[in-house]
Order: structure tokens, then C-alpha cells, then sequence
């Protein structure tokens, strides 16, 4: 076993310290020295690099809601060594900064700021007096409270959604169907509804479910921020059902017949929904003024009401004969 180990010993001194090896040895240990060299001269040199300080907001009461979080990180451009830069991005790294929430309300009611003037001293106590602070973003940090007056609104969905070749979009829900916004008494007076962020989904022919978030609104907070929802489309089918002619703008002492009693309406419309369109959800009329005004043996008849949802509704027949009696 000895002699195995000093023969395999021997083997690695004669490759390290033979003449080729050794040339490539020297020329390692001067690579790795102008190497040291040369980062040395690089880091002390001076440079520009944006480092990110994150900022929180502390000590809030227990009755208060932050209506509109404060920006979370100062984006700082910093000038100063190579050296130093260094240490605040691969060392420690920069302490935060704590805004003090009873420091920093104003006098006007549900706001809050850190001044240009005060954030530049705390971005200061985070860096070494060699280090030259050449840009802060954002210059100053706010935020919007309230004490918990909130209200209940609807959401309304917003984007471009187009279902399949002869589909259609036949409903649209949101789980929940209603969000709690909090904010200041102005801000919720003027809310209605809220939006989802914009979304875009076409050519689907079958459910659609989705998460997605709300728009966000200045001095608002919404809870919750994001939603489900469901979008159900529904094939088109074209159909058609007997409406019922009924005369308008008739005068006492006058009955108008027509024949035929009955007109056909043909439409487009969602399968699912065909079942419960009815005639009396159409209106066909004839206008007696018209027919006083214009004299004929046919009078026309025109489609004046149809069911929402029911597309191209078009009669079958524009004219029909008539009768005009007295009572």
C-alpha cells in the first residue's frame, strides 16, 4: 500500500514540476497576479450604480386602512469607488427605511408624505460620507389612509372579448360579484363599479375561467384586488316564431284588420335562449296615420320591438292586406 502511495506521489511531482508544466505554472501564477492587478486599479476607480433601499411604513394604528401603499423600494443612483459600490451590493446591504406613520400624516385628512428634505437625510444616514447621492426615485414617498370607511361595488369587466365563429358572448359572472373599496368619503361617493384590468380573450367557443386583477385607483384600495371570472358562450341558431300585427294611432270608432292576424319574425339567437323568447316580446305594428297618408290596397307593417338578445330580426312579409271598420 506505501509503495503504491509514493509511486502515485512521484507520478504528481514529475507532471507538476516537469519543464512544460512548470512554464505553465509560472505563466498561471503571473495571469492570476495582473489579473488581482488589475481589479484592484478597476475598483478604485469612481462609478455611477443605481442601488435599490427598501422603504416601509411603520407603527400604523390598528384602526387605520392604507387606502395606497407607499412605493416599497428608493431607487438611488449612487456615485462613488468601485470598492464601495461593492460592499452595498454584495455586502450587507443598506438599511431600510422605517417612515414613522405619525410622523409622517399631514394635516390634511387621509394623506400622508416624506418630504423631498427628509427622505434625502435618511437616504444619507444609509450611505458613507465618500458616497454622492446623484438621483433619488421617487423624490418623495406618500400614501392615503382612512379609519375604515368603505362601500360595496360591482365589477364590470374591460377588454376586447370575442367568442368563436357563430357564438356569442351570452353571460359574464364574477366571483365575488361585489368588491369592498376602501378610500376617502369623496373618492367613494364617486365609485360606482371598478374594472378588471384590460383583457383579451377571442375565438372560444367553450367556458372561459380566468383570474384577473382590478385596476387599481389612486387614494382606493380594493379588497380583494383580483377576481374570478366566467365568461359562457353560446352558439347562434336562427329561428323564427308568429308575432301578432297590432295597429296604433287608431281612432275611436275605428278597427283595423289585417290578413293575415299574424306576422312571421325571423332572428338570430343563442340556442339556450330561444326557449324563452315569446311572441309577446316582439312588437309588429301597423300605423294608421300611415295608411291616411299614404292610400292603398296592401299597408305596411313594421318591427318595432325585439327581445334583448336577438339579432337581425327581420320580418317575413312587409306588406299585408287590410280592413279598416267602423265599431
Amino acid at each position: 500500500m506505501e509503495k503504491r502511495l509514493t509511486q502515485i506521489i512521484n507520478m504528481v511531482r514529475n507532471f507538476l514540476f516537469s519543464s512544460a508544466n512548470r512554464e505553465f505554472l509560472t505563466f498561471f501564477f503571473f495571469l492570476v497576479l495582473s489579473t488581482i492587478f488589475w481589479l484592484m486599479t478597476a475598483l478604485n476607480e469612481t462609478y455611477e450604480r443605481e442601488i435599490g433601499v427598501p422603504a416601509y411604513l411603520v407603527n400604523i394604528p390598528k384602526n387605520v386602512v392604507v387606502t395606497s401603499d407607499m412605493e416599497d423600494t428608493v431607487r438611488v443612483t449612487v456615485r462613488d469607488k468601485g470598492f464601495a459600490l461593492l460592499a452595498y451590493t454584495y455586502g450587507e446591504g443598506i438599511r431600510p427605511i422605517n417612515v414613522n406613520f405619525q410622523s409622517a400624516i399631514t394635516r390634511q385628512s387621509g394623506y400622508g408624505v416624506v418630504s423631498s428634505q427628509e427622505l434625502m437625510k435618511m437616504i444619507n444616514q444609509r450611505f458613507s460620507g465618500s458616497s454622492k447621492i446623484v438621483q433619488v426615485k421617487p423624490d418623495r414617498l406618500d400614501f392615503h389612509y382612512n379609519y375604515g370607511l368603505s362601500r360595496q361595488v360591482s365589477v364590470k369587466m374591460s377588454g376586447h372579448v370575442v367568442p368563436g365563429k357563430s357564438f356569442y358572448l351570452a353571460r359574464t359572472r364574477f366571483w365575488p360579484e361585489k368588491v369592498t373599496v376602501y378610500g376617502s368619503k369623496q373618492a367613494l361617493d364617486s365609485l360606482r363599479f371598478v374594472k378588471t384590468v384590460p383583457i383579451n380573450i377571442t375565438n372560444f367557443n367553450d367556458t372561459v375561467l380566468r383570474t384577473v386583477a382590478l385596476e387599481t385607483i389612486k387614494g382606493v384600495k380594493i379588497v380583494p384586488n383580483t377576481v374570478r371570472i366566467g365568461l359562457y358562450p353560446d352558439i347562434l341558431t336562427e329561428e323564427n316564431i308568429e308575432v301578432p300585427i297590432t295597429a296604433v294611432n287608431m281612432p275611436e270608432g275605428k278597427v283595423l284588420r289585417t290578413f293575415p292576424q299574424r306576422v312571421t319574425v325571423n332572428f338570430i339567437v343563442g340556442a339556450s335562449m330561444f326557449r324563452s323568447i315569446s311572441p309577446e316580446q316582439f312588437a309588429v305594428v301597423v300605423d294608421y296615420n300611415e295608411i291616411i297618408d299614404h292610400p292603398s290596397d296592401k299597408c305596411s307593417i313594421h318591427l318595432r320591438e325585439t327581445p334583448q338578445g336577438v339579432r337581425n330580426a327581420r320580418l317575413k312579409m312587409t306588406q299585408v292586406d287590410y280592413l279598416i271598420e267602423e265599431q
